[in-house]
């Protein structure tokens, strides 16, 4: 048996975790950090590490928890009380650069052999990562204003819209598939969905009430339940495995136990499937010929990445009777893609969608606007504000308690060091 996997796991950890707190360090999330781990790591700078049938198993593990965590976090009661403005918003965040991205890559011959790739460049630029524009506007104070509140429940809704877009344009990039049948295989998964997640919510509701002693159960059986669903979602309805740990997560949330779940995935995440994820997608990274068409493409898509979040998500505000200044804001803090790209992007890899050459470009792009969010951010709002746009929001209480959790975790923690001195 090699044991070298051994190596390679205590090496990536360790990497990204210091280059994390070093990019933390300079006010850019850690997310950076472990994908610039990656990149040194791998063949596209020190050759010291090379991608794995391992690594891929684990990492694919990582981008299900990410995904299953992102169920947790999303508040669909409260996304329905958002009403329309945060819908209108989500939904043009996704039409224009979806529309923007697809052209572009049109422009470039993408789409020349197989138009399904010009498509997934467009799906990528779609996703929205809404933890840097929180962060940011909970730094600044500005998160319980409208424009905060409208960020935030635009941005889950657009998660949301994503995972359905990816399902559909995963699910028909195998030829050989029939069209229909695999439409009704779509469609019937999400009515299921629908159907039995209510009735499994519940279900989940009453167990978790009737016990308030080892609540590890709670975060083992459901960690269980998030991989059954996406296995039965991919195996048996084709449909993406990370759909069906989004929609496992969403099943669980709003329930007793629901923050505690989130809170102990998030340590399994953290601790090793995310570093591993993030590292792999820079293993994957060969840098390309800079030839003037690989260049070009990495400006063009960071710019029309940036523009076309402002102008839809803009657009949207202003359709829902948003004065100009806050249009903007709202447009502002939906630009950085994060996480959620990257997710987008390797599962566009397994399945042909992407080329190898354009994954630099793609992880670029996720940097840039990662980095320029906060920047603009402070920007558009440092503007005399009036206390009238302040407001009260359940999305934001939500947040505000997750964090809390994981605050007063952190203060038993540094407790306990204490007595045990």
């Amino acid at each position: 048996m090699e044991y070298g996997f051994i190596f390679d796991v205590a090496l990536i950890l360790a990497t990204t975790k210091i280059l994390g707190m070093a990019t933390r360090r300079v006010k850019l999330p850690q997310v950076v950090g472990a994908l610039l781990a990656g990149l040194i790591l791998g063949p596209a700078c020190l050759g010291i590490l090379r991608e794995t049938e391992f690594i891929n198993q684990v990492a694919e593990l990582g981008v299900i928890v990410l995904m299953f965590d992102a169920g947790l976090e999303t508040d669909i009661n409260e996304l329905k009380k958002s009403g329309k403005s945060s819908f209108i918003v989500a939904a043009l965040g996704v039409i224009v650069p979806f529309a923007g991205g697809f052209l572009v890559a049109q422009a470039y011959g993408l789409g020349t052999a197989d138009v399904l790739k010009s498509v997934f460049i467009g799906l990528i630029l779609t996703a929205t990562s809404v933890s840097i524009s929180v962060e940011t506007l909970k730094e600044m104070g500005r998160l319980s204003t409208r424009s905060g509140n409208i960020i935030l429940g635009a941005a889950l809704i657009d998660d949301i819209l994503g995972v359905i877009l990816l399902t559909v344009i995963t699910s028909f990039a195998d030829p050989n598939v029939n069209i229909a049948i695999m439409a009704l295989k779509i469609v019937a998964f999400f009515v299921l969905s629908g159907v039995l997640g209510i009735m499994l919510h519940k279900g989940f509701q009453v167990w978790m009430q009737r016990h308030d002693r080892d609540l590890r159960r709670f975060a083992v059986f459901s960690f269980a339940f998030c991989l059954l669903y996406s296995f039965i979602a991919e195996e048996f309805f084709g449909v993406a495995d990370i759909t069906g740990a989004f929609l496992a997560g969403l099943i669980i949330s709003n329930t007793t136990r629901a923050t505690y779940v989130s809170s102990r995935v998030g340590i399994l995440s953290y601790m090793l499937l995310s570093p591993l994820f993030f590292a792999n997608i820079g293993l994957k990274v060969v840098l390309p010929q800079m030839n003037f068409m690989i260049v070009s493409f990495t400006i063009i898509i960071c710019i029309v990445a940036i523009l076309s979040k402002v102008i839809g998500c803009g657009l949207g505000a202003k359709l829902c009777g948003c004065p100009n200044t806050r249009a903007l804001r709202v447009g502002v803090g939906m630009i950085s893609r994060g996480e959620v790209a990257l997710i987008i992007a390797m599962k566009g890899i397994a399945l042909g969608l992407m080329d190898e050459q354009f994954v630099a470009p793609v992880i670029l792009m996720v940097v840039v606007t990662t980095v320029i969010t906060p920047i603009l951010l402070k920007v558009v709002y440092s503007s005399k504000y009036d206390s009238i746009d302040y407001e009260n929001s359940e999305l934001v209480n939500s947040y505000e308690k997750a964090k809390d959790f994981e605050r007063a975790s952190q203060a038993l923690l540094r407790q306990d060091e204490g007595t045990s001195k």
